[in-house]
């Protein structure tokens, strides 16, 4: 019997664990820190074994195989000296795609995957297709392998998961865009971060598509020095392409496969120059796996985006409250501060990631009235804005900071939650942190 061990018994780790137990390994399970009681009961429930709190080398060092979590970095002692023992290390997307025959539609990029995800899982649901979404949404894939049978999968992967690849590979494939992100995970070389999204397309092969961005300027940059075997379908917003999607007159037109689709920009559901790029993403994924025209343009007059990625969610005392708690990057608030239309009262802040504000100044004098912090270090906001915003005031909580931002605005104002970084300084991960800025909201 083979061993698996899984390190790390989170949502994708006790996935694996299960499907691990199906195939017949004899699995251990174990984490660092201590394990959810959700998962523990799940984990006894199947009767697998496990630790906490610690990492025992001799338990785990016998393994044949290995899954890790995607929070594990590939450069952490334990992990280099498994490898060096020639041990395989790979990630649970990885395991579980040995174990399926369905159709997987991978979708990575640094914003925007998850709209997109959820997005096309939409359009082929209403379009009568049989698909499960999973990766970094939801329950794990290993998970799903083991208790349904969906035809497609719509796979939303991070670099993480994807630098545990080997033989995994996507049909379809999408890269929304490449912007610095992670760069702590690597090394602080952008280069690796585009070597690790790229990962996506490695065993594409002629038969399979990879979409992409076609105005993103690393991603054209990557093809100057590599290729891939799958047929390129790309997307623009800035020029008109003879192949894939671009806009003309305010219209999509999505021209693949003989075949033309046209959609007013004025019936998406979805709104910004970001989404209007997740759109095409999905729309010509599902065009891919034959969803028929008229069900695309009624799904995407009907999609309601993410939690946490500008979620329009309340209107008090006529001051609209905006999350977007999973803008835990500066692209990912750039694109939300240049959505809004109104006087904004930005919530900014968290664990940095290197971030680089400057990119931000001028949307910022433009459309910001005050700005709230909301993390335990903020210095660099200060120094970036203090001379173009007079009103910086720092917070320690979601509930203070709506406090704050509900006396800095006035009817007609717009309060943004874009935290432009991580959440770990005061809450558990981003969706803790947009869920208590909705509850200090409605407690208003």
């Amino acid at each position: 019997m083979k061993r698996l061990v899984v390190l790390g018994a989170g949502e994708s780790g006790v996935g694996a664990a299960i499907l691990g137990k199906q195939k017949n390994f004899e699995v251990f399970v174990s984490d660092r820190g201590l394990i959810v009681e959700k998962y523990k009961e799940v984990l006894i429930s199947n009767d697998i074994a496990f630790e906490e709190k610690q990492h025992t080398e001799t338990k785990i060092s016998n393994a044949d195989v290995i899954v890790k979590s995607p929070g594990i970095s590939e450069t952490v002692p334990l992990i280099l000296k498994l490898k060096a023992q020639g041990i395989k290390v790979i990630s649970e997307i990885e395991f579980a795609a040995k174990y399926t025959e369905s159709t997987i539609i991978g979708i990575t990029g640094s914003n925007g995957k998850t709209t997109t995800t959820l997005l096309l899982h939409h359009l082929l649901k209403k379009g009568g297709i049989d698909s499960g979404v999973a990766g970094n949404i939801g329950k794990s894939f290993a998970q799903q392998v083991v208790e349904n049978s969906y035809k497609n999968y719509v796979l939303e992967l991070s670099s993480f998961q994807l630098d545990g690849i080997e033989i995994f590979n996507s049909h379809i494939a999408i890269i929304t865009n490449i912007t610095p992100d992670h760069l702590d995970r690597y090394e602080n070389d952008f280069n690796k971060y585009i070597a690790s999204k790229f990962r996506i397309t490695k065993n594409q092969k002629s038969e399979d598509y990879l979409i992409y961005d076609s105005d993103d300027k690393n991603i054209n940059d990557w093809f100057k020095n590599n290729n891939t075997k799958a047929q390129l379908v790309p997307f623009s917003i800035k020029r008109e392409l003879e192949y894939g999607a671009y806009i003309k007159n305010n219209n999509i037109i999505i021209n693949i496969n003989k075949e033309k689709l046209n959609m007013p920009l004025s019936t998406l559901s979805l709104k910004g120059r970001h989404n209007t790029k997740n759109v095409m993403a999905a729309t010509m994924a599902a065009q891919l796996l034959k969803v028929r025209k008229e069900s695309i343009k009624e799904s995407l007059a009907n999609f309601e985006g993410a939690e946490h990625r500008l979620e329009n969610f309340a209107k008090i005392r006529g001051v609209e409250y905006i999350n977007d708690s999973k803008a835990t990057n500066i692209n990912a608030t750039f694109y939300a501060l240049e959505c809004m239309d109104k006087s904004t009262v930005w919530v900014v802040g968290g664990v940095d990631k290197g971030n680089d504000y400057e990119d931000l100044l001028p949307l910022v004098r433009e459309k910001v009235k005050a700005i709230v912090c909301l993390g335990t270090d903020n210095e660099k906001i200060k120094k970036t804005f203090g001379n173009v915003i007079e009103f910086i005031i720092e917070t320690a909580g979601a509930e203070e900071a709506v406090k704050v931002a509900e006396k800095l605005s006035e009817t007609g104002d717009v309060v943004l939650l874009s935290p432009a970084c991580a959440s770990f300084d005061l809450f558990d991960n981003y969706e803790d942190r947009g869920r208590q800025f909705k509850n200090a909201v409605r407690n208003l």
